[in-house]
């Protein structure tokens, strides 16, 4: 397995909950986009190319793009600290677009039931999302199932690339 840098594991997790219900909204762009560029943690990544070259990636892949991530994240060896800080990334672009669909649900469980942090400590800091942790998966079978369950449903348009008014890139 490949290994990931945090910053490109941040992204990448933010794109994917960003894809994961089959739609690019302008909001959730523009929040990742903030999100890099008031966090240390992105001080070398460019932003515009990444986010690009994700959407690349998701355009020729696939459904095999959302499996390696999941698999990518399964092998990643994060602190507690860097796992909240990815929940954080992933519920603000969850809830970015002002709505929020049971694919994006579905594959926020799927992010969650490959980190280590309890139940507890995350609704210690996020309280109102009680639903997103719902009938925790127990087996690693069952996480199987209901990753393939998410990969069988869900349909993943050719998304454009995305343009970004700020050409974010720290020096």
């Amino acid at each position: 397995m490949d290994t990931i840098s945090f910053d490109k594991l941040l992204l990448k997790s933010a794109f994917c909950c960003m894809a994961s219900d089959g739609h690019i909204d302008k909001r959730e762009i523009a929040l990742i986009e903030r999100m890099c560029q008031n966090s240390p943690i992105f001080k070398d990544l460019n932003f515009h190319e990444e986010v690009n070259s994700l959407v690349e990636e998701i355009n020729t892949s696939g459904k095999e793009f959302i499996s390696y991530y999941f698999s990518l994240l399964s092998q990643s060896t994060l602190s507690e600290e860097e796992e909240m800080t990815l929940i954080d990334f992933a519920i603000q672009t969850i809830k970015a677009d002002d709505k929020i669909e049971y694919s994006e649900i579905k594959f926020f469980k799927n992010i969650r039931h490959r980190l280590k942090v309890s139940d507890e400590t995350i609704l210690a800091v996020f309280p109102d999302i009680e639903q997103f942790l719902e009938e925790d998966i127990i087996t690693e079978s069952f996480l199987d199932k209901i990753s393939n369950q998410y990969l069988d449903i869900a349909e993943l348009p050719k998304f454009d690339l995305i343009r970004t008014d700020l050409n974010f890139q720290r020096e």
